[in-house]
C-alpha cells in the first residue's frame, strides 16, 4: 500500500501504499487551511544567529528520498486506500459503504508494516479487484510536492547522488514515474519488494547498502514514515529529516521525535 501508508490506512494512513501507504498514520481529513508557514532557516554565511541550518550540506554525499508522502503528495494515496478502494469493494460486494469500510480497513490492518501492506497484487487477491486498474481511475491525483523538483535538480547539480528508496510496489511505482516524470532525476531506483522487506525493518537499509553502496555517516535519508526514520536510525544513519505535511489537503502534523521539513525549500543544497 503506498498510500494510507509511504515507498496509509485507517487508522493507518493512506492505504497500504501501498495499500495504505502506510501503516503509519490515521485517516485524515481534507481541510482548507493554508499550510502553515515557517521561517526557512538561516545558514551562518548569511551572518544571523538564527537557527543552524537542517542538513550540513559539506557532510552528505547521498541522499536517499522516499516516494508517497515525501517527493509525491499523499493526498493520491490517502484517496485511493481510504475511500475508492472501499467504495469500490462494497459495490462489488453488495455491501453499505461503512461496512465495506471496516472490512477492509480490518484486513489493512492485519498486515500492516509487512511487504504484503505494500503489494497490489496481493490486495488485488484479497479483495477481488484490480487494483492497478483501480488506481488509474485516481492517477490524475498523482502529484509532486512543491519544490521537490527544483531540490532534485539543486542536489544533482551539487554532485550529490540521488537514490529514490520506496516500499510501494512495482506497478504503482511505474505508475507514479510515469505520471511525474521524475525517474530522470535519480541515479538509482530501489523497490523494498527486491530486496525482500520494508523499509521499516533495520534489516533493510544493509540490504540495500549491499545494492547501492553508500556510507551512513554521509548519507541523508528524507522519509514521511516515522517508523522508516526509527529503523535508519537503528542501522546507524545520522542524517534524518521528517515530513510535517505528507498529505496537502490535510493539517501538518507533529514532528518531534526527528528534524522535520515543512517544504523542501527548507533544505536547498548549494550549487557547487
Amino acid at each position: 500500500m503506498a498510500g494510507a501508508t509511504r515507498d496509509a490506512q485507517p487508522g493507518l494512513v493512506a492505504g497500504p501504499v501501498e495499500p495504505l501507504h502506510s501503516p503509519r498514520r490515521a485517516p485524515v481529513t481534507p481541510t482548507d487551511l493554508p499550510q502553515a508557514q515557517r521561517v526557512p532557516p538561516v545558514t551562518p554565511s548569511q551572518g544571523s544567529s538564527g537557527p543552524p541550518p537542517l542538513v550540513d550540506w559539506q557532510r552528505i554525499q547521498t541522499v536517499l528520498l522516499d516516494m508517497d508522502g515525501t517527493l509525491l503528495d499523499l493526498h493520491f494515496d490517502n484517496m485511493f486506500w481510504l475511500e475508492h478502494v472501499p467504495r469500490r469493494y462494497a459495490e462489488r460486494q453488495g455491501l453499505a459503504l461503512n461496512e465495506a469500510r471496516s472490512q477492509v480497513y480490518g484486513r489493512y490492518r492485519e498486515v500492516e508494516g509487512t511487504m504484503q501492506w505494500y503489494c497490489v497484487d496481493y490486495w488485488t487477491g484479497e479483495l477481488g479487484l484490480d487494483i492497478a486498474e483501480l488506481k488509474q481511475e485516481l492517477e490524475h491525483l498523482i502529484g509532486v510536492q512543491p519544490h521537490a523538483v527544483e531540490f532534485l535538480e539543486t542536489a544533482r547539480a551539487a554532485g550529490k547522488r540521488l537514490v529514490l528508496v520506496t516500499n510501494a510496489h512495482a506497478k504503482s511505482l511505474a505508475l507514479k514515474l510515469e505520471r511525474t516524470d521524475l525517474a530522470p532525476h535519480f541515479d538509482a531506483i530501489v523497490c523494498a519488494h527486491d530486496l525482500g522487506l520494508p523499509k521499516e525493518t533495520p534489516d533493510f537499509w544493509e540490504r540495500l547498502r549491499e545494492r547501492e553502496p553508500f556510507e551512513p555517516v554521509a548519507t541523508l535519508l528524507i522519509d514521511d514514515s516515522l517508523a522508516v526514520l526509527r529503523a535508519a536510525r537503528a542501522y546507524g544513519l545520522p542524517h534524518l529529516l521528517a515530513v510535517y505535511r505528507p498529505d496537502s489537503r490535510a493539517p501538518p502534523r507533529e514532528v518531534s521525535e526527528f528534524p522535520a521539513i515543512e517544504s523542501f525549500r527548507d533544505i536547498m543544497p548549494p550549487r557547487e
